[in-house]
């Protein structure tokens, strides 16, 4: 569900922004009123940059009244410093925010022509939520996924009658900042659904990869065992953390040190990855490591806990 990569881990809040733009594709997606469901940080991002950039209206969803007011208020920052740096004027930003309407009903997802889950990397609750939005939405409606590595498949055969219209969609964090989706099609999923799905994506300014559905696609496949095996090098007194992230920076130029990004992920994010990874791949290279497994028992899991490898 949420990724992180280093290069917008390191990014600061003020760059938290999304440019204003027409897309050259923005009619050929043929949606008109776009749901998500979730209003955390990936939701809250996802509907940004659907009602900021492709222009559409949005309705976000979360049974957590707070939820979506802590959203909708962190929307408004956005907004207040784009404004502030010129990036748009007053009458943008409110049109912008005028787009998004909130609900905790999901049967007003009922004139929706395109869903984006973006909940926790649960698959139990994925699968629940799969299972009564095939009941609440129209029967033509898209029903996407931001998983970062569940089984699109898996996901898909709990919204009975309607596989063929279940993807994944997996955006970047922060999703304002991050150029990249990638495109999950299930096993069911229609070359129709795939085509409108990209279509979507570019209208939202994005670039798309596709990759099949296999545990953790594409990024999450190469990225979660990289930083695993920075915690399992720390762990093992290999290094101080600070020289492993100082290694991996300026002797690989990377951006930012594995385990400042693991941080900035969210270390039970990291966890529940390479779970997915080593239960379906059965691979002993994606075990996750003890240490990381003991700081999320701790309830120490990165920034927004302020504290994991670092202190926040």
């Amino acid at each position: 569900m949420v990724f992180a990569l280093a290069r917008a881990a390191t990014t600061r809040a003020s760059h938290w922004s999304v440019k204003s733009f027409r897309s050259s594709s923005a009619n050929m997606h043929g949606i008109k009123r776009v749901g998500v469901l979730g209003a955390g940080q990936m939701g809250l991002g996802i509907a940004l940059v659907t009602a900021n950039v492709s222009k559409l209206p949005v309705l976000l969803l979360d049974l957590n009244e707070s939820q979506l007011n802590k959203g909708l208020k962190f929307m408004d920052s956005l907004l207040k410093k784009d404004i502030a740096k010129g990036r748009l004027t007053e009458e943008q930003a409110e049109e912008t925010r005028s787009r998004v309407k909130t609900t905790q009903s999901m049967a007003d997802f009922s004139d929706v022509d395109f869903v984006i889950e973006a909940v926790s990397e649960n698959p139990a609750l994925k699968a629940k939520l799969f299972s009564d939005l095939a009941q609440a939405t129209p029967k033509h409606a898209i029903l996407s996924t931001n998983t970062s590595s569940i089984s699109i498949t898996k996901i898909a055969a709990a919204a009975k009658g309607r596989e063929e219209q279940v993807i994944g969609m997996h955006f970047m964090n922060p999703v304002p900042v991050m150029k990249l989706v990638e495109i999950i099609p299930g096993l069911a999923t229609s070359d129709a659904v795939l085509k409108t799905t990209k279509d979507l994506a570019v209208a939202m300014g994005k670039t798309c990869t596709v990759s099949q559905d296999v545990p953790g696609f594409v990024a999450n496949r190469l990225l979660m065992p990289y930083i695993n095996e920075a915690i399992i090098a720390y762990e093992t007194g290999i290094a101080s953390k600070e020289d492993i992230d100082t290694t991996m920076k300026l002797g690989t130029n990377m951006p930012m040190g594995p385990l400042t990004l693991a941080d900035f992920i969210g270390l039970d994010t990291c966890l529940a990855i390479m779970k997915v990874l080593h239960e379906q791949l059965g691979d002993t290279k994606y075990r996750p490591s003890v240490l990381l497994n003991k700081m999320v028992d701790a309830g120490w899991v990165g920034k927004k806990s302020g504290r994991g490898f670092y202190t926040y």
